[in-house]
């Protein structure tokens, strides 16, 4: 019989741990893919903060290190700057990114520190229970907004990629969903040309978000998981390339 898919030779042979339905596993094989394709796997090193993917070592056959929630961006600015011919990446989650590491992405990015970065954005804390996340929706419910969210009491969801878009040290800045065949697609040649810009030496940041599903803390199924990122998810971060 003819092979038509099989496991990218930078992954590992294990099990997942990930929920079912969870996006983590596509966005994981998007990075392997694009890592291997590019023939980058022996210079690669990724970094994995607290959160969903902490266990990404797991599942990535290359050199990963772990660090401190939301810490991240300041790591991997001190490794691309020690090792300036190495490929640094980091994977995290948007309440890693976006909440308790924001100030670390927000100064990386401004420094336009060369190194790429993949946002996972399933608009909740997952790895602790499903509370708000600085992404969680409008009127979206969770463990902490039992009634949803509220402007009043809880803010507004935060964008990420059209804030750090507009940072001069910013070089390239997408973002893209994992709900459908087309637009994992369109994510698999955005990561590639993350992870491209960096192995060519190009200025700035390159960050990657993938709206990602959580049928767990979302209380949906997986179908309907991937439906709900098409028909509201995207109206809050719509898809495209920002910047780059």
């Amino acid at each position: 019989m003819k092979i038509v898919c099989q496991r990218p030779p930078v992954l590992f042979d294990a099990s997942t741990h990930y929920c079912p339905g969870c996006g983590h596993g596509i966005a994981h094989r998007l990075v392997a893919e694009a890592i291997g394709d590019l023939g980058l796997r022996g210079k690669t090193i990724g970094i994995a903060p607290v959160g969903c993917a902490v266990l990404a070592y797991f599942y990535f056959d290359i050199d990963m290190v772990e660090v401190a929630h939301g810490r991240a961006p300041a790591v991997a600015t001190a490794m691309k700057r020690l090792h300036p011919d190495k490929i640094i990446f980091s994977y995290q989650g948007d309440g890693d990114l976006a909440s308790i590491g924001a100030a670390e992405i927000l100064h990386a990015a401004q420094r336009g520190e060369p190194f790429t970065v993949i946002f996972v954005n399933n608009a909740v804390f997952g790895m602790t229970g499903g509370q708000m996340a600085p992404t969680t929706m409008d009127a979206q419910v969770t463990a902490t907004t039992p009634l949803g969210r509220k402007h009043k009491e809880h803010g507004h969801p935060l964008r990420v990629a059209e804030l750090l878009a507009t940072l001069p040290g910013t070089g390239y800045v997408e973002r893209c969903s994992l709900h459908s065949v087309a637009q994992v697609r369109r994510a698999a040649r955005a990561v590639r040309h993350a992870f491209e810009r960096q192995a060519q030496g190009a200025d700035g940041l390159s960050l990657v978000e993938l709206l990602s599903p959580c049928p767990t803390y979302w209380r949906m199924s997986p179908v309907d998981a991937m439906k709900w990122i098409e028909t509201d998810m995207t109206k809050m971060y719509p898809l495209g390339r920002l910047k780059g």
